[in-house]
């Protein structure tokens, strides 16, 4: 694995100069002045270059736990799901469309054989499923191993594409579950802080999924205080790809644009593998999952938006596309003070 470099910080300081140098009032700009900043140290410019390329890539797959009581949606929703990205036809697929954000899924751990579904959507298929985390692992150790690789390898395939900024989406039932034990594990926290609805199960299978992560924690013990052994004692294959994806992602000096729970369960623990990647990441939106706001505090990450969406999908991050462009905008293309008012 390849150390982590920062986002260039001269290039932050000189963004930074600009912006303030921008003919607006001093921090009439907010967020959008620090987004701008951060995408021109990412990109090692400044003024920084329009976001012309921005990619998603949603890692599709089952988890055992799902027929555990842990959703309101039956696992058949997942293979559906990846036919419905197939066809441009999901929430995600709207949000992309109305951005120009190239979308791609991969099913990583979908338990199905996707019969008719292009066969590039399964290149990267590590295993049918993952296992059901409070009563076995995830994943074995050689499976963990090829879902981080295959991350990588996606990460790859997308910057040689052109990406100019990446995003993680998901799909998979059952996927709070696992991502909630890889926070709480990162974290230290008992599952009770950590597990919200999901998809919006009722008070009484919120109270079991609890007690279903805990079991997870519980289960996995000492293993939980390193990050790959989380991924494989209570992840699973496709947040283990989305983990991957992220670290490839920071070692190659793209910046990520983060979406809800899975994808930030898995920048929590990218940036545990490999410290420093965390600062090329930014995230798009808060999610109404406990966990990911837990996590987000600890990578020192504020939400572009904050619309209580729970879709996934990558769906948050993609509708905060517009806002940094918008950042990369002001900071590219309004005068400077200096400029309209020179020295007498």
């Amino acid at each position: 694995m390849n150390a982590i470099v920062a986002p260039d910080p001269a290039v932050r300081n000189a963004a930074a100069e600009r912006l303030a140098g921008l003919a607006t009032p001093a921090g009439a700009l907010g967020r959008l002045g620090e987004l701008g900043v951060w995408v021109a140290a990412t990109q090692g410019q400044c003024p920084p270059a329009p976001l012309d390329n921005v990619r998603l890539v949603i890692f599709a797959g089952d988890h055992g736990v799902a027929q555990h009581g842990v959703s309101a949606y039956p696992p058949a929703i997942t293979p559906a799901m990846v036919r419905t990205f197939v066809l441009g036809k999901a929430g995600v697929s709207a949000l992309a469309g109305a951005h120009g954000v190239h979308v791609r899924v991969l099913d990583i751990g979908v338990d199905d054989d996707l019969e008719g579904v292009p066969a590039d959507v399964q290149a990267h298929k590590v295993r049918r499923g993952s296992g059901a985390i409070h009563v076995e692992d995830a994943l074995s150790a050689e499976e963990t191993a090829a879902a981080i690789e295959a991350g990588r390898a996606v990460a790859r395939e997308e910057i040689a594409a052109g990406a100019q900024l990446l995003l993680s989406g998901d799909m998979g039932i059952g996927n709070t579950t696992p991502a909630s034990a890889m926070v709480a594990a990162a974290l230290g926290l008992p599952a009770t802080e950590v597990t919200g609805r999901g998809t919006g199960v009722d008070d009484a299978a919120l109270e079991h999924k609890q007690v279903v992560v805990q079991q997870a924690l519980d289960r996995a013990g000492d293993r939980l205080a390193d990050p790959v052994q989380t991924l494989q004692a209570v992840g699973s294959a496709d947040l283990a790809a989305t983990v991957g994806y992220l670290l490839q992602a920071a070692e190659s000096g793209v910046p990520v644009l983060l979406d809800g729970l899975m994808s930030v369960a898995c920048a929590l623990t990218a940036d545990r593998i490999a410290p420093g990647a965390a600062a090329w990441f930014a995230a798009g939106h808060r999610s109404t999952e406990p966990a990911q706001s837990l996590a987000l505090e600890k990578l020192g990450l504020e939400p572009v938006l904050d619309l209580g969406l729970r879709l996934g999908e990558g769906s948050g991050a993609v509708a905060a596309v517009p806002v940094v462009r918008s950042a990369v905008a002001l900071l590219r293309d309004v005068a400077l003070l200096a400029d309209l008012m020179p020295p007498a």
